[in-house]
């Protein structure tokens, strides 16, 4: 069999990263979802639920909490007496509806955006999902604004906005004059929501002058692989000027002792941010992952301090955005919401500006002219193999040499038999007695894995791409599925991916072209690793963005054309030849690496004569 060995040595380090990743990933996700069976189980020992639960006690639990809820009202007492209504105000990209509940959001739609079942994606849509903060009722008694009725309701709408406000009024018995209120700003096409609070005797309301806002958030399933929608949740936060974030699988808490100007959670593809205008200044946020079953993604609570001044009036400013985890529309509020999108943080960070100076540029630019995804990724595909170009063909033109010098590589075999040592030493003299750079078939591949990385970061996070049909796929965010097992096979899962297996095979195409035109090589492991690695893709691939392997079958299909078209017809073999023969003939001098490298040789080859003679 025939092959580059620096090709394959491409080949071992592309795997090893691939292999590296997802291993570490799926060990994190793991391990986090052990310790929270384990936590959950102690607790629920600590505190087990009772083994009768009657209607009747029901009712009197009932009764209880809402003479308890009346009493602590105090000045309020009245506010729970009036019913719940909802307000209706949208935009032209949202819709929300408002209660007079606790005067906040009941649940916020996304008109441009639908869920598997062609209804909008809600966001906040959930029991769970609040605003709140306790406030003082009266002497010894204080009660959290959202389990009361702001009985009154203002609305005012203009051409460019629409102005909500909710007002807590003090019952008519007392003799203050506390009342709350609640603003809300909806403007033209926003999808932030300006929120603030308004106190009259808020030096009253209020212990030490301090707000305790505690802001409640659910994000429920949106896309058909929850587990695959999990790993790509994070809680973002802004702290002291600094964006910071945490992967929801790898931590449960954060703690905040500085400035936060804002705190979000990124679902994905939908982001619910919190900002506070004029900062938090101290707070905690903690988050459960509850079971898939639950078909929730993640349940986050935040409790955030806000400092006042000593004022009898007070007025604290916020603002919640809802919507897309679109970068553009992030960026334009110049809040660094932008960096919430994952174009490549951590150990990939190293892949952003290519994400950002590059594929969304391109991209962004195909998609102003192209109606279909599917061809913005294969005119992305393209471009960026353009761009490599030279790269690849400095690859080609180093295989070309290799296998000019194939004959003389056999003969030194043939003359050094089985020692390894003399054989590397002679090979490396011919390669530069002929001019020939052994890594040159190995560099450009290796120049290529930050553009996959940073194209699984961008397929991964590009909101763009959810739910765009193309082919056979249903949507490019997510794998396709051309057979459904009905079972998990291990490390494959309960599908199998069209898109995943013309990768594959164009892969091995590959390995099966680039082999016939090296090369002959011993070692078993180099020699069957290009049959190995698209095994190994098969398994990676199978549960990834159909975007990110249909771009892989598209580049490969180039490379196999580029693959043709360069060795059949561009570059001249008997050229070759003559210019290795050229070489041969030239003063060569020896860089300081060469020198290094071939005492070494010497040094081990010296050495293990002495240790057979010692043996003798």
């Amino acid at each position: 069999m025939k092959f580059d060995k620096n090709t394959v040595i491409g080949f071992v380090v592309l795997a090893a990263l691939f292999i590296g990743y997802f291993i570490y990933t799926s060990k994190e996700q793991a391990a986090y979802m052990k310790k929270k069976a384990i936590d959950d189980s102690i607790e629920n020992a600590k505190h087990p639920k009772p083994r009768f639960d009657t209607l009747t006690s029901k009712t009197d639990s009932l009764k209880i909490d809402s003479l308890k809820r009346m009493n602590n009202e105090g000045i309020f007492k009245t506010a729970g007496s009036d019913s719940e209504k909802q307000i209706i105000a949208e935009n032209e990209l949202l819709k929300i509806a408002f209660t007079n509940k606790g005067g906040q959001p009941q649940w916020v739609e996304l008109k441009k955006f639908k869920n598997q079942d062609s209804t909008l994606v809600r966001l906040a849509a959930t029991d769970f999902d609040k605003l709140d903060y306790s406030i003082n009722t009266g002497p010894n008694s204080s009660a959290p604004v959202s389990d009361m009725i702001f009985s009154r309701i203002d609305s005012v709408k203009t051409p460019d906005s629409t102005v909500i406000s909710f007002t807590l009024l003090a019952n008519d018995s007392s003799t203050s004059a506390e009342s709350i209120t609640h603003r809300f700003v909806l403007k033209k096409n926003d999808y932030m929501i300006g929120f603030t609070i308004q106190m009259n005797g808020a030096d009253k309301l209020l212990t030490q002058n301090t707000l305790n806002l505690r802001w409640q958030y659910k994000a429920v399933q949106q896309e058909s692989d929850i587990a695959f929608e999990k790993q790509n949740t994070q809680i973002g936060y802004s702290m002291n000027g600094d964006f910071d974030y945490h992967t929801a699988i790898k931590k449960s808490n954060e703690e905040f002792d500085k400035p936060v100007q804002w705190i979000g959670v990124r679902q994905r593809f939908f982001n619910t941010i919190l900002v506070a205008k004029n900062d938090f200044a101290s707070g905690k946020m903690e988050w459960t992952l509850p079971p898939d079953s639950a078909k929730t993604i993640l349940q986050s609570t935040a409790n955030m301090q806000i400092k006042l001044p000593p004022f009898v009036n007070a007025e604290v400013p916020f603002s919640i955005f809802y919507g897309p985890a679109d970068y553009h529309i992030l960026k334009k509020y110049d809040m660094k919401f932008e960096k919430l999108i994952n174009l490549g943080q951590g150990l990939y960070a190293f892949v952003r500006p290519v994400n950002r100076f590059l594929i969304m540029p391109i991209f962004d630019f195909m998609e102003g002219f192209v109606g279909s995804y599917g061809l913005v990724i294969a005119l992305l595909t393209i471009i960026i193999r353009l761009l490599i170009s030279p790269l690849t063909y400095t690859s080609y033109l180093s295989g070309a040499k290799m296998k000019v010098l194939r004959p003389e590589i056999a003969a030194l075999k043939a003359r050094v038999g089985g020692d390894q040592q003399q054989m590397q030493m002679e090979q490396m003299k011919l390669f530069r007695e002929a001019g020939v750079n052994p890594l040159g078939g190995c560099i450009p591949a290796l120049l290529q894995i930050p553009i996959f990385f940073a194209l699984y970061s961008f397929f991964n996070s590009s909101v763009a791409l959810r739910g765009e049909s193309f082919l056979w796929a249903k949507d490019l965010s997510a794998y396709d599925v051309f057979i459904n097992f009905g079972f998990k096979i291990p490390l494959l899962g309960s599908h199998l991916s069209l898109f995943t297996i013309t990768a594959v095979v164009t892969s091995f195409l590959i390995s099966l072209y680039s082999m016939s035109m090296t090369p002959d090589q011993s070692n078993p492991v180099l020699k069957y690793m290009p049959y190995i690695f698209p095994v190994f893709l098969l398994f990676i691939f199978n549960n990834l963005p159909s975007a990110l392997t249909w771009y892989y079958t598209v580049s490969n299909l180039i490379t196999l054309a580029i693959q043709f078209v360069i060795l059949r017809y561009i570059i001249d073999h008997d050229k070759i030849l003559a210019n290795i023969e050229a070489n041969r003939k030239k003063p060569k001098t020896k860089s300081k690496w060469q020198e290094r490298f071939e005492q070494m040789q010497e040094q081990q080859k010296r050495l293990k004569q002495a240790q057979q003679k010692g043996k003798k």
